[in-house]
């Protein structure tokens, strides 16, 4: 196992949590390609989108949708212009884990998270486990449970 994801488990496992990883050595970077490696809709791949709105935030989004930046500024009663997506350093930095690889939890510090609503219509959904290589399954309420997530309407129409 990449020692990222390992990393990512043992974090878990400091929580309670236990996941089952999954990796997939031709990539799982985007939705399509993790879908298509897990033989699953595009619309489980439950995408940890890091985002600035006002503040680092963690949009956990279906994979078949894009995150809307003006549902998300009025989330976050900021002005849709200030909402952008965290450079590579920033993701680094406040989450502790690279782009492609932003687990839903178990993240550096502590940020507001918000849950694609839409994933809640399934009853497993994968999500990034440290690295864009690896994933595990995972229901989306444990998702809203352990990264203390709103649901909300967060899709781009």
């Amino acid at each position: 196992m990449h020692p990222r994801a390992r990393e990512f488990t043992e974090r878990a496992a400091d929580r309670g949590v236990e996941v089952e990883v999954r990796e997939f050595p031709e990539g799982t970077k985007t939705a399509a390609d993790a879908a298509e490696a897990i033989g699953c809709e595009v619309a489980q791949i439950a995408s940890s989108i890091a985002m600035v709105a006002d503040e680092p935030v963690v949009v956990v989004t279906s994979g078949a949708n894009r995150v809307s930046e003006a549902k998300l500024a009025a989330l976050r009663g900021v002005d849709p212009e200030a909402v952008r997506m965290a450079d590579a350093d920033e993701v680094k930095g406040t989450l502790g884990w690279a782009i492609g690889g932003v687990p839903p939890f178990c993240h550096e510090r502590s940020v507001p998270v918000y849950l694609d609503e839409t994933l809640r219509a399934f009853e497993t959904v994968w999500a990034a486990a440290g690295t864009p290589e690896a994933v595990f399954p995972v229901d989306p309420e444990r998702i809203e449970e352990l990264a203390d997530a709103e649901p909300a309407d967060v899709a781009a129409e």
